[in-house]
């Protein structure tokens, strides 16, 4: 099928389909919208990617990114240094901080150890963690990774280097989610919600 649009127009579609969550027709429909509104969305989108492709740094102590490094986290003296949340990606980073669930500091890995995917240990930022942790200030690690079988390996790895150093190693609880009907969830779920049940 011969292209509707030129070159430019057709490249900006192809980009934007490969930001998670917009496929082609969903690009194509935020391309157009973009175009249309090329004063008010598309030169001030361009000119804010701009400065965030010039700008924007990973925080060399915790992995977040911002426009400083240290980052603004790692910078807030509000925050305890005796415990670190664990996570994988910077938008699990960002989705803690969004529900306020930690005041505590920080560490992405940038990713799980798998080994399908060629992925270990010296891929991911665990010697920085762990290097954290020698300094002797934390007291308990949060291992805050998504309950997948990499994430569960992941942890399991990150709990023995750190067993030499004395801290508290905790990790998120699984189970039934609130709101969540029993009947919805699958097997995994609820034999994890059953492990994990507390005392009323």
């Amino acid at each position: 099928m011969a292209s509707v649009t030129g070159p430019e127009i057709e490249r900006l579609i192809q980009l934007l389909a490969r930001v998670p969550g917009l496929g082609p027709r969903s690009a194509r429909r935020a391309a157009l919208h973009l175009v249309k509104k090329r004063e008010q969305l598309l030169g001030p989108l361009a000119d804010a990617m701009q400065v965030a492709n010039e700008r924007i740094l990973t925080c060399s102590e915790c992995g977040n990114i911002d426009t400083s490094d240290p980052c603004t986290l790692c910078c807030d003296p509000r925050r305890d240094d005796t415990l670190i949340v664990v996570v994988e990606d910077v938008a699990d980073l960002w989705a803690l901080e969004r529900a306020q669930a930690s005041n505590g500091r920080y560490h992405v890995l940038g990713g799980v150890l798998s080994a399908l995917d060629g992925v270990g240990p010296k891929d991911l930022m665990i010697e920085g963690l762990v290097a954290r942790v020698a300094s002797g200030q934390v007291k308990e690690v949060i291992l805050a990774l998504n309950a997948t079988v990499d994430g569960q390996t992941t942890a399991h790895y990150v709990t023995d280097l750190l067993a030499p150093y004395g801290v508290l190693v905790s990790r998120l609880a699984h189970g039934v989610p609130v709101g969540g009907e029993l009947d919805y969830l699958d097997d995994g779920t609820l034999h994890a919600a059953m492990r994990q049940r507390t005392t009323v």
